[in-house]
């Protein structure tokens, strides 16, 4: 799949059909941990701005530009046949690749992170959208520092549901931290920083006007939402984010 690289972050020109095809494809493979992220410009300037998170990003083998910046600016470095017509949103992709696996039993998803009673939301969700997809398995971890055990307890849990799609709700940067540390330890299978996808797929957060989407603007309906959370995220990383684009248009 081809590759650009955006403010130092290696993204994938891809689309939904192409970016599932890979997953399903690598989940199949059962070799090895597999690492994937949907990339919004706040994970792109932390990784530029942050040496640690930037080794974390790049453990990851497959980055989809989740933010329509990203989508931008990919397309300006694109000839115009193999220009992006939409983003990949981490949650969208979700369940892309959910909907995808229907009927396939070789395919196993595994929640991990948010509070069971989220899970227990998602599980119910899924099981009524995609009743055939198989949802094997749920972990909810402790909120705060993991007792010693808690890594091969989770590795356990995803081994005995048999799961080879494994998404990881714990919060950005901790979920891109956790997989990347971690990767070398895991089970086989692809790992996915979902990042917010569980409270909104729970219903417990609202997801901003396809419209507002569309125009790049879904960090100002969140904003709104959550302005003391989200301040400093968005207006800090979005400010890096096209500080950083420009420096490195400049350049060339």
């Amino acid at each position: 799949m081809k590759r650009n690289t955006i403010i130092g972050l290696p993204v994938a020109a891809c689309d939904y059909n192409s970016a599932v095809a890979w997953i399903l494809h690598h989940a199949s493979r059962g070799d090895q941990a597999y690492a994937v992220e949907a990339a919004n410009t706040h994970v792109a300037a932390l990784a530029r701005h942050d040496p640690t998170f930037g080794e974390t990003m790049a453990r990851f083998d497959l980055i989809c530009p989740d933010g329509m910046p990203l989508v931008w600016a990919l397309n300006s470095q694109l000839p115009p046949a193999e220009k992006l017509k939409d983003r990949v949103y981490g949650p969208s992709l979700m369940l892309e690749t959910i909907k995808a696996t229907q009927n396939q039993p070789q395919f196993r998803h595994f929640l991990l992170g948010g509070k069971s009673s989220t899970l227990e939301k998602l599980q119910n969700r899924f099981s009524k959208d995609f009743p055939t997809a198989t949802i094997a398995g749920s972990h909810s971890p402790p909120f705060g520092q993991w007792p010693a055990d808690e890594f091969d307890r989770i590795c356990q849990a995803i081994r005995d549901s048999k799961s080879n799609l494994i998404w990881v709700g714990l919060g950005c940067p901790k979920q891109e931290h956790w997989i990347a540390q971690n990767k070398h330890l895991l089970p086989p299978g692809v790992y996915f920083g979902i990042g917010a996808a569980f409270a909104f797929h729970a219903g417990e957060v609202k997801q901003s006007p396809p419209l507002l989407q569309r125009l790049g603007l879904e960090w100002l309906y969140r904003l709104a939402m959550e302005p003391r959370r989200l301040f400093k995220r968005y207006f800090l990383y979005n400010s890096l984010f096209l500080y950083h684009l420009y420096r490195d248009h400049t350049r060339d």
